[in-house]
């Protein structure tokens, strides 16, 4: 049995403002209409595989199963980490996941959740090569043959030739220019792509053997696991205990059986605005264009606009990208540098890097649409047999506006029904609730009024999705 792992963590503050720490790349269609976490489990049609083992960040687990929901895959469990601990921990907990649920010791292909591979035959055909390695007791993991000399990638270094892979002489962190020209003229050194394939039992027998710190925490965090919804939730304080650490450092670069197995698939991790404009389809002056834009002698730029009209004249290698709250120009050769714009954000408190304007929720989402002293205007869209918590609030009185749609309106204790420009007001104090019980998406305008409209101003009475505070 191969079970695919997808690695679903990370904020990708890189390609920030579309990325942000609760709605990062991978749940983002930047380069289609599927999100990149859709892309990697779509890649696997065509393969002998079972039903995919997600691990992802507790703050996004119910994006996360939507976005499986929506091309109708059910997976094998989605294992939430209680805090990020790098990879290590991550296919640790994948591990003890799959011999909880398989007999045997099936094969692990662990792949990150933010890659882009247009050759898809190439890559079966690399897993298949990979497989017969990892079936005799190998940790294989992936090569990139290089086509540049990138020096935003960890290399690899390959030893002698071992079947259809190569043990690995060593790993490299990431060169400067000329050591990574010099690594391409050789060819014996492939770009470190962070997939691997190996038996469950196997890499926990190394991580023991190398690691054993790491083994014990997520050993003991994974044997107090309980299933929620949807979700596999490991024992939290357990976790705590575990450092972070790559599975590169924990075990690859110090196990005897670790092989590479070469992989030429137009391979992306679109790790930063310039590989992401590299991986798009671009016009005849190189310009990768999305949504209302306009340009006049711009060249090999990127121009993203998600609200409005943008407008740019005489720009080359640049990136412009608009959201509803934001707007990032950068010159493309600076692309590197947004994370250190969105480290400032953060410093200075500001909301933009973590959240959108508009937010997503388990039953829909909401959008700021405006706020001033005393009042704040919202768009809820609540999905069909959607509802939001039974709650209340100690600073603030709600108006709602049925837009579109029929909503089920819970208030103090009556229950009653609102149609299309009906409308209800809620009091500070009094418990309430809205639900969608129709077919269709219902629409609402929220009007705030009050002296305080922050999110941990929401008493939870009840909720049937599990979720408790503020910010799920």
């Amino acid at each position: 049995m191969l079970v695919p792992v997808i690695l679903s963590g990370g904020a990708g503050t890189r390609l920030w403002p579309l990325s942000r720490e609760l709605h990062p790349k991978q749940l983002l269609p930047l380069l289609g209409s599927h999100t990149m976490l859709q892309d990697t489990v779509r890649r696997l049609a065509g393969l002998e595989v079972g039903a995919p083992m997600v691990v992802c960040n507790e703050a996004h687990r119910f994006l996360v199963a939507e976005q499986l929901r929506a091309i109708d895959c059910k997976p094998r469990a989605i294992v939430l980490e209680p805090a990020g601990r790098n990879t290590a921990p991550a296919i640790a907990l994948a591990a003890h996941a799959t011999l909880a649920a398989e007999e045997g010791d099936p094969l692990l292909l662990v792949l990150p959740a933010d890659h882009v591979m247009p050759d898809i035959p190439a890559f079966h055909r690399a897993i298949e090569l990979a497989s017969a390695a990892a079936r005799n007791g190998a940790l294989v993991t992936f090569g990139i043959v290089p086509t540049s000399p990138e020096t935003g990638y960890g290399y690899i270094r390959r030893g002698s030739l071992a079947g259809a892979s190569y043990r690995i002489a060593e790993f490299v962190e990431k060169p400067d220019a000329s050591r990574a020209q010099a690594f391409l003229a050789s060819g014996d050194y492939y770009w470190n792509s962070g997939m691997f394939l190996f038996r469950a039992r196997r890499y926990l027998e190394e991580l023991e053997k190398f690691a054993p710190d790491i083994a014990a925490a997520c050993g003991n965090s994974f044997a107090g696991a309980v299933r929620d919804l949807d979700f596999t939730r490991i024992d939290p304080v357990a976790f705590r205990d575990c450092r972070s650490d790559s599975i590169d450092y924990a075990v690859m670069e110090k196990t005897s059986d670790a092989v590479v197995v070469p992989l030429d698939a137009g391979w992306s991790d679109v790790g930063n605005w310039t590989s992401l404009h590299a991986a798009c389809e671009h016009d005849a002056q190189g310009n990768a264009l999305f949504g209302d834009v306009m340009v006049e002698d711009t060249h090999d730029s990127y121009v993203y606009s998600s609200s409005r009209l943008v407008a740019t004249v005489g720009l080359r290698d640049h990136v412009v990208v608009e959201t509803k709250d934001a707007v990032l120009v950068a010159p493309k050769d600076r692309a590197q540098d947004v994370k250190k714009l969105v480290a400032r954000l953060k410093a200075f408190g500001r909301y933009e890097h973590s959240l959108h304007r508009e937010v997503f929720r388990p039953w829909g989402s909401y959008d700021s649409i405006d706020v001033g002293e005393r009042f704040q205007v919202k768009r809820l869209i609540i999905h069909p047999g959607g509802a939001l918590s039974l709650q209340m609030h100690h600073h603030r009185a709600e108006h709602w506006i049925v837009v579109s749609g029929t909503a089920s309106v819970t208030r103090g204790e009556e229950t009653f029904l609102l149609e299309e420009n009906q409308s209800t007001y809620i009091p500070v104090g009094v418990r309430h609730r809205i639900e969608n019980p129709g077919r269709i998406p219902l629409h609402i305008i929220e009007v705030r009024s009050g002296s305080y409209f922050g999110e941990d101003d929401i008493v939870r009475l009840e909720d049937r999705y599990g979720r408790q505070g503020t910010n799920t």
